[in-house]
This record gives structure tokens, sequence and C-alpha cells, in this order.
């Protein structure tokens, strides 16, 4: 790595070239029209993520959903050798406050303030609204990483801000970010992982005679009532799809968790920009939609989104969200389907627990000493619970169990 390197942060992604900015977070890939891909690198290929890529993060702040009014202020990290030449960027953000984010610290904040002091604003790398693990510091070597690290320490010192935190970060930069000395969290999510199934039927035939008998009548009564169930991918997606889904996310959203963080014109910019990147799993009944989900495709798995529904049916949720996209996963070889943050639930339709890892800078070291102890605790029930539900899956686990 150069000795003489710069360090600048960016009020908009804007500021950065595609070409650089996509260079560090998907290296290898190159982007077309409507966000198609294709490998063009040397070697084996890292898998390719569409939240971190240059397009999604300028669609959050083009869209306005990703601002300073919106308490997301970018404040991206961008390292530069003696030549000007970016050789590491992360993601990151002001934030004013804790919502958005799907790593809850929201009991930090509470103790830190009653001590008298400011827990806001902090300084944030993530994905906006996305609890989908990915690179964080965007670099081609560790050093790199450990020098972005180390960055993102002195932005928060030179502001003097309470905190800094890397959120859903691959092993890469966690493990850059450790030997910096960041605090490690962890938690889980549940995943489908494609065995290579031929099938859905495939699928099931792994599964313990109880729960495949189980998911086969729960599909066929989510498709009763006359709904079917439609994929809408690239140039497929029209306006009128993103209306429909739009009021879906709007009610479903406003009932669940008061003012959803996306806008109309977020679906509208996605789409235009990213279209080959997204499908839309919409039911529909009587003529008209009445149900929809929302995924985006990485290289090798889909990655579920939102989900809004202007009728109720019985497990209509599970079927738009979860059976297609297992479905989808595997006509299209896709090795990973990730289903979005908590939901005990998914156990039983095949999504097992994966372990996710953020990291934390506090600057005061009393503070620090508090939170570093809850995390070794918080850590112990986080594994002790993922141990618990990995032998809860509905999988056959040997041949004398439930054989049929």
């Amino acid at each position: 790595m150069p000795h003489s390197l710069s360090l600048r942060t960016v009020d908009t992604l804007a500021a950065v070239g595609k070409a650089d900015w996509d260079g560090l977070a998907n290296p290898g890939w190159q982007t077309g029209p409507r966000g198609a891909i294709r490998f063009t690198g040397d070697g084996p290929p890292s898998p390719y993520n569409p939240f971190i890529s240059h397009d999604f993060l300028l669609v959050c702040e083009d869209s306005g959903c990703v601002t300073a009014e919106t308490g997301w202020l970018p404040s991206h990290l961008l390292l530069e050798d003696g030549d000007g030449r970016l050789i590491g960027a992360a993601p990151a953000y002001l934030k004013g406050h804790s919502y958005g984010e799907y790593v809850f610290d929201h009991g930090w904040a509470d103790a830190w303030e009653r001590a008298g002091g400011q827990y806001y604003p902090k300084l944030q790398s993530s994905v906006p609204f996305t609890p989908v693990t990915g690179p964080r510091l965007l670099a081609a070597d560790e050093a790199t990483r450990r020098a972005l690290a180390r960055g993102m320490k002195l932005v928060a010192d030179r502001y003097e801000l309470s905190s800094a935190h890397v959120t859903f970060v691959d092993e890469e930069s966690a493990t850059a970010l450790g030997a910096e000395g960041w605090l490690e969290r962890l938690d889980q999510q549940f995943q489908f992982r494609n065995e290579g199934y031929a099938s859905y039927d495939d699928f099931l035939g792994r599964l313990a005679s109880r729960k495949r008998k189980a998911l086969k009548r729960e599909r066929r009564e989510a498709l009763q009532n006359g709904i079917s169930v439609e994929w809408v991918t690239g140039g497929d997606l029209t306006e009128a799809h993103w209306d429909a889904f739009f009021a879906f996310y709007m009610d479903t959203g406003s009932r669940k968790w008061g003012t959803p963080y996306l806008n109309r014109r977020f679906f509208s910019l996605l789409s235009e920009r990213m279209a080959d990147r997204v499908l839309l799993v919409m039911a529909r009944r009587a003529g008209r939609y009445i149900a929809g989900a929302l995924n985006l495709i990485g290289s090798d798995r889909l990655y579920g989104r939102n989900w809004g529904a202007i009728e109720e049916h019985p497990f209509l949720h599970f079927e738009v969200c979860y059976h297609q996209a297992i479905d989808y996963a595997i006509a299209h070889r896709l090795a990973v389907v990730e289903a979005g943050a908590q939901g005990e639930h998914k156990l039983s339709r095949g999504y097992l627990p994966e372990t996710t890892r953020s990291a934390h800078y506090i600057a005061d070291a009393g503070f620090r000493r508090a939170v570093a102890d809850f995390l070794v605790r918080e850590k112990r029930a986080v594994l002790r619970a993922e141990a618990e539900l990995e032998g809860l899956g509905p999988f056959r686990r040997g041949p004398l169990q439930e054989r049929d």
C-alpha cells in the first residue's frame, strides 16, 4: 500500500465516478443498461452485491430517501493514493437517529444521554434501510481496509461524534475492523441454501415427512380464491406495477412500523437504473394485483426486501415472500435466498439461521467498556440460540427420522 494517502468525505455519491466506485465495490463486474451485469475480470469472481453498487446507493440519494432531512446525511469515505487514485471507499452517513438500520442501539443511545452525553449524530457505514450483509470497507487488500477502519475512527473523533458503526459487514471487512480494535456484535438472519435442487419438489424431498406435507398444504391454501402469482423483472416492469406495489408497501408499512422509509420516486428510479436486478413477485385476484414482494438479484443469490398487501389471505405472505423466492432461486440456479431481518417463522419453510456481524467504535473509554461487556453477554446468547434453531429446521437429519 502506498505511504502517501489522503482521506476525505463527500456528501453525495454523485461526486464519485461510477466506474471508480463499482471497481472497488464489485471488482471485475461490468454493469450495462438497466443494471445488467457480466463478469470481465480475471480469476474466480467475488459475488456481485447490488446493494453496494453505485446505482443503488445513488438511487437512495436521488429519490430523496437519504438526505439530511431524513436523518441520513451522506458522508462517504474516500481513500486516495498520492496520485489521487481512489483505492478505498466506504458508504457512510451521519445519522440523526437509529431508524432504518436493523442493528438496534437505542439502548446505548438512551444510556449515553442519561449520563449527560450526546449520542447523535453518529457515523454509520451501511446500506440504508437494507439488512443485507456485504462489503463495507471497499478495497483490494487487507492493509487498505485497515486504513479505512482507522480513517472512520479519525472522522468520528475529529467531529466529536459519540460513535461509529459498520453494520451487516462481510468477513473481510469485519476482520480489518477487529484488527483495529472495533467491537464485534453478532446477530442472525434466516436464509435458504440451494443445495443444487432440481425443483421445489426436490427440495421438499429433503424435508421430514410432516414438514413436507405442511408446506404442500400451505402453498395450496395460499392460492385459493382464484389467486395467481407472477414474476416481473427487467423490461417487463412498468410504472403500473410500481403504482400497485407502492400501494401495498405503504398500506402494510404504515400499519407495521409507522411511516415507511421509501418514497414512490425510489421505485421508479430503481426500475430505471436497475430493472434487470429487480424481481417483483406479484399476486393477482379478480383482475387486479393484491400483494407483492420486492427482491433484488445478485450474481449468486436473491435478496428479499419489501412486502405489502391490500387484501388478507391465509398464507399469502409466506407464498409470495418465501416459497416463490425458493422457486426463483432454484429455477435460476442461485445459491442463497436472503429473506431479510428477523422471523423465526422462516425456519419451518426451509430458511436456516445465519450469523450476521457488525462493528462498533465507541469514543468514550468508559462507555466503550460498558458496551463491550454487554456485547460479550449478547454474543453468548446469540450463538446459543443459533445452535438451538439449527436443530429445529425442517430437514431430515438421518435415515431413521420420519421416513415415508
